[in-house]
């Protein structure tokens, strides 16, 4: 990210930033990182603080921490002595166990107050078991109160792990918080690619006419990974792709990709816009499971040339697991734009290549006078590449060299930014955007709740499942993927 303040971009007023869960993984990866490449960009107000609640740590054994986390997943911000003397002077360390009352009022304490206020900014980048207890002693201790500045809580997914939870946090958060307060963050809307959606959409004359049931054949948005489970096995085994990516990243892209133009471009407007698409979205009977759903589990494969294990191979993996890493569902829309268009959204891990595109495959012509080429047209395709290589491609037919009329696959590309441009990460977009107040790009708890309700059946199905089809890690060979698609115009799309 550039080291210049971008033009029109809010400066946010001096914050408290308050890290539960200060020694964590996200917070060393993630939260910190961004937090300073925001100071770099002026987006973060230098009399801002940062506070960790931190247990079983003296200051100086956190701060040490701290500053070998940024050194070891951060090298390129530079962490010498001055720099790290000057980031240094806006830690704070709170100390306690989230268990304990003492530690929320211990931390009410070390609210300063910062250009005439106390505002401040709740990050759990705790499990989400902790959240509700989190709230309770926020609340206890006043610290849910806005009369001495802002106080907004920030939670990561999964907001919940089914229907019946996901409402029982939001009834225990709202118990404590008024929804204004709550940001569920989901760091795939932090993409800029993602959020360029919205203005490739409606800044744009040239795509609206095209953009309905009439030209679009079906749409198909997708996150292959190269990366098996890694350290997060713990949490797989009970969460599988279908919640871990379907049910929240990609159902949420879908709603931007088919969403009406809102009234005015404020968080509200464009949250209810997408609430509209949700609610019509066509429910799923159990028998759906096997017709408009499929699993599947990687087996042992080969990617850049290096082996790589079964799933049921992997640290931490029941060796009879059933869970799915890869999991494509076929959704409908039932409304006016999209009727009879399928959405297939689809995710894997260990897939060939490590790629996020949105494709729009258009219906083929009504009469083509090529088709009895050697080489027949195929279906033009609009792909907005969210990873890597930002950007759109269109795909159209052309006639190739020489003296017959056979076409060629043309394809034009249009990157988002230009070589050599930093994009901002999404972490420090959506810290941003809570520290503005900005809610926009997070999930309203409507939103999560109608996301759950629609994907309970195909849970419920595949609650009892004992076996699984495999794909070989490193290909594109999954079983069923072909069968699900089998009406589509030019079928899966298997990124380039």
């Amino acid at each position: 990210m550039s080291t210049a303040t971008p033009p029109l971009v809010e400066i946010a007023e001096p914050t408290n930033i308050v890290i539960f869960g200060a020694t964590g993984d996200l917070t060393k990866r993630k939260l910190l990182p961004a937090l300073i490449t925001m100071i770099d960009c002026g987006l973060l107000h230098p009399d801002s603080r940062i506070i960790g609640v931190v247990n079983k740590r003296t200051e100086q054994e956190w701060l040490e921490l701290v500053r070998a986390g940024l050194q070891e997943f951060s090298p390129e911000v530079g962490m010498d002595e001055a720099r790290w003397k000057s980031f240094s002077a806006m830690l704070k360390m709170v100390p306690g166990d989230l268990e304990h009352d003492t530690t929320y009022t211990g931390l009410a304490g070390a609210l300063e107050t910062l250009g005439g206020n106390k505002n401040a900014l709740f990050y759990c980048a705790i499990p989400p078991e902790w959240y509700g207890r989190t709230a309770i002693g926020l609340h206890a201790a006043g610290l849910v109160d806005q009369s001495e500045g802002f106080r907004r809580i920030v939670i990561e997914k999964p907001f919940g792990m089914d229907l019946a939870s996901a409402k029982a946090l939001n009834q225990e958060l709202q118990t404590y918080f008024d929804e204004s307060q709550i940001y569920r963050i989901d760091h795939y809307l932090g993409k800029e690619s993602v959020q360029n959606l919205l203005v490739y959409r409606f800044a744009n004359s040239i795509l609206e006419p095209l953009w309905n049931r009439n030209y679009i054949d079906h749409i198909q948005i997708s996150a292959a990974e190269t990366l098996g489970v890694e350290y997060r096995a713990k949490y797989y085994e009970h969460s599988g792709a279908l919640r871990d990516m379907i049910q929240s990243h990609l159902m949420q892209v879908m709603t931007l990709v088919a969403m009406e133009p809102p009234v005015e471009f404020t968080d509200t407007a464009v949250r209810n816009e997408k609430m509209k698409v949700l609610r019509a979205v066509r429910r799923f009977k159990p028998e759906d499971a096997t017709c408009h759903a499929m699993a599947a589990q990687y087996a042992a494969g080969t990617i850049d040339g290096e082996h790589v294990p079964a799933y049921v191979s992997e640290p931490g993996v029941s060796p009879d697991s059933s869970t799915e890493t890869f999991a494509a569902v076929r959704f409908h829309i039932d409304n006016w734009r999209w009727q009879g268009v399928p959405f297939i959204l689809w995710t894997g891990k260990r897939m060939q290549k490590r790629v996020s595109e949105i494709v729009i495959r258009f219906r083929n012509l009504p009469f083509n006078l090529f088709d009895s080429h050697a080489t027949p047209p195929v279906a033009n395709a609009m792909v907005f590449r969210l990873h890597p290589d930002e950007g759109i491609f269109l795909r159209m037919n052309a006639k190739m060299p020489g003296l017959t009329t056979d076409t060629q696959r043309m394809v034009m590309r249009a990157p988002y930014a230009k070589d050599g441009m930093d994009v901002a990460e999404a972490y420090e977009t959506l810290l941003h955007d809570v520290l503005l107040g900005d809610a926009t790009l997070f999930s309203r708890a409507d939103e999560v709740e109608e996301s759950w309700e629609i994907v309970a059946p195909l849970q419920e199905a595949w609650k009892e499942r004992v076996s699984i089809e495999r794909y070989r890690a490193g290909s594109w060979n999954v079983p069923d993927m072909d069968d699900l698609m089998h009406d589509c115009v030019g079928g899966w799309h298997k990124p380039q």
